[in-house]
C-alpha cells in the first residue's frame, strides 16, 4: 500500500504581537501544500478560526485524490471515469480498504468473505419490527449499524486487527439486508434474506423486491446500480467520512463510527441531495416544465426556491461522478425502455443554467446528485431509499478512511477549539 509521506519545505512565519513563530510546512504527492499549526497555540495563546473547516487539514490521508478546480477524483490512484467503466463494486472496496487493486485470488477471497457474512441474526432483526411504518430508513439503519456491536460484542476492539476485520466484513456482508429489511419494513413486507449464487448487486435487489425465487435481476439493473455505488464509494473528508473519523479518534468501534457516518449523511445538505433533486425536478413538472422559470426563481432572493443538484463544496468544475452518471442515464433508460421526463427536464435545466451568466460565474455546474435519482427511480428504488444506496455505496470509503486512522495509529482524538463569545463572569443574585 502506497503511503508516502509529505515533502518537507521551507517553514512558513506567523508574525503575532510583533513575535515570529516558525510552522512547518509540507507538501502532498498531489502537489497539496500545508502548514502545521498544531502548536500555534501553545506557543502564541492563538487558534484559527475556519468556519466549516474548508481550510484546515486534520488529516494525511492515502485514500482518495480530490481537485475540484479541475474536476478530478481518483481512488488510491486510479481514476473514477476507469474504476467507473472496468470495475465492479466489490474490486473497488477491496481497492479503497486495501490500497491496491485485487488479483482475481484476491477478489474470490473477499467475495466468499462477505458471502459468508451476509446473514443476519434473525433475532437481531427483530429490530426493524420496533419502528413505526413510517420510520425514516436512515434511523432504522443507524440504529440497526449501532446495534450490530451489541451481536459481536467480543469482538469489536479497534487495536485488535482481527476484529477489525470481521467487523468490516460484517458490515459489507450485512449492511444490504440491513436496508432491505427498511424498505420493506416501511411497505409492511415481511424480510427476505441473501440468496445464494447471486453477486453483490444482485443480491441487493433480490433482497429488496423478491416475492418468491423466481424473481429476476435484469443486467441494465446490475449494471446501474454497481455503477451508483462505485460513484459514491468516498469522496475524501466529507461531512459523514470526516464524522467517521472524528467518533472513531475516541477509539469508539467501527460499527459505532460508521453508525454516526450514516447520520450525518442523512442531512439534505449532505446524502439527501439526491432526494431533494427529484422532488424539485418534479416541482417543475407540475408548474408547466418552464426550466427557465425555474432558474430565475433560484436567482431571485425574494424567492424560496433552490436550484439542488448544483454547485459543490469543493468541485469549482465540473463534477467528474455528474458526467458520468449523465451518460449512464441516456444509456439505461434506453436500454430499460423507460421515457421519463424528469430526465428531459433535468437536460434542460441543466443546459439554461450553465448558459446563465449568475452560474457561469458562481461556478455552479451539475454535481453527483442531479442525475443520480432519475437512475434510483428508473431502479424503482423510491426518493425515502436514495440517502440509504449512497450510505450503501459509501460503506467501503468509511471503513478504509477509519481503518487507514486506526492502523496509523498516530491520530489525537478530535477536539476542536472555539472563540467564546458569550457572557463573561457574572454573579448569581438571588
Amino acid at each position: 500500500m502506497n503511503n508516502t509521506k509529505p515533502t518537507p519545505g521551507n517553514p512558513a512565519q506567523i508574525i503575532l504581537d510583533g513575535k515570529t513563530i516558525e510552522c512547518p510546512t509540507f507538501v502532498g504527492t498531489e502537489n497539496e501544500k500545508a502548514f502545521d499549526i498544531s502548536k500555534l497555540r501553545d506557543s502564541t495563546g492563538y487558534v484559527t478560526f475556519d468556519n466549516g473547516y474548508a481550510n484546515s487539514s486534520p488529516t494525511t490521508s492515502s485514500v482518495t485524490f480530490l481537485d475540484g478546480d479541475k474536476g478530478i477524483l481518483q481512488y488510491r490512484g486510479y481514476p473514477i471515469e476507469q474504476l467507473a467503466e472496468q470495475a465492479t463494486f466489490l474490486e473497488t472496496a477491496w481497492l479503497l480498504i486495501n490500497g491496491e487493486f485485487p488479483t482475481k485470488a484476491e477478489l474470490d477471497t473477499f467475495n466468499s468473505e462477505i458471502v459468508a457474512n451476509q446473514n443476519v441474526d434473525a433475532n437481531f432483526a427483530k429490530i426493524f419490527d420496533a419502528f413505526p411504518r413510517n420510520a425514516h430508513p436512515m434511523a432504522m439503519l443507524t440504529a440497526a449499524t449501532v446495534g450490530l456491536s451489541t451481536v459481536y460484542s467480543s469482538e469489536t476492539d479497534p487495536a485488535n486487527k482481527d476484529h477489525t476485520k470481521k467487523s468490516l466484513l460484517r458490515l459489507l456482508g450485512q449492511f444490504p439486508a440491513l436496508t432491505a429489511y427498511a424498505y420493506r419494513h416501511g411497505k409492511g413486507e415481511a424480510r427476505v434474506g441473501p440468496k445464494a449464487g447471486l453477486d453483490y448487486c444482485s443480491n441487493f435487489m433480490h433482497m429488496m423486491y423478491a416475492k418468491d425465487d423466481s424473481y429476476s435481476v435484469p443486467k441494465e439493473i446490475v449494471s446501474a446500480l454497481n455503477l451508483l455505488l462505485i460513484l459514491h464509494a468516498d469522496h475524501e473528508q466529507n461531512c459523514s467520512t470526516s464524522t467517521v473519523r472524528l467518533v472513531g479518534s475516541s477509539a469508539a468501534n467501527l460499527y459505532a463510527s460508521i453508525a454516526a457516518g450514516i447520520t450525518a449523511l442523512w442531512g439534505p445538505l449532505h446524502g439527501g441531495a439526491n432526494q431533494a433533486v427529484m422532488e424539485m425536478l418534479q416541482a417543475i413538472q407540475k408548474d408547466g416544465g418552464d426550466v427557465n422559470k425555474a432558474v430565475a426563481s433560484a436567482k431571485d432572493k425574494n424567492s424560496s426556491f433552490k436550484l439542488m443538484g448544483f454547485g459543490h463544496r469543493v468541485y469549482k468544475n465540473f463534477d467528474p461522478r455528474a458526467k458520468i452518471i449523465k451518460k449512464a442515464c441516456d444509456q439505461v433508460l434506453a436500454k430499460m425502455g423507460i421515457n421519463n421526463p424528469l430526465l428531459d427536464i433535468a437536460k434542460r435545466l441543466e443546459e439554461a443554467a450553465l448558459k446563465d451568466s449568475y452560474f457561469v460565474e458562481k461556478k455552479l455546474y451539475p454535481n453527483v446528485d442531479f442525475y443520480s435519482g432519475i437512475i434510483y427511480s428508473a431502479l424503482n428504488i423510491p426518493t425515502e431509499m436514495f440517502t440509504p444506496m449512497f450510505a450503501l455505496g459509501r460503506m467501503p470509503g468509511w471503513i478504509a478512511q477509519w481503518k487507514e486512522m486506526v492502523d496509523g495509529g498516530t491520530t489525537k482524538i478530535g477536539r476542536p477549539r472555539q472563540i467564546y463569545t458569550g457572557y463573561t463572569k457574572r454573579d448569581l443574585k438571588r
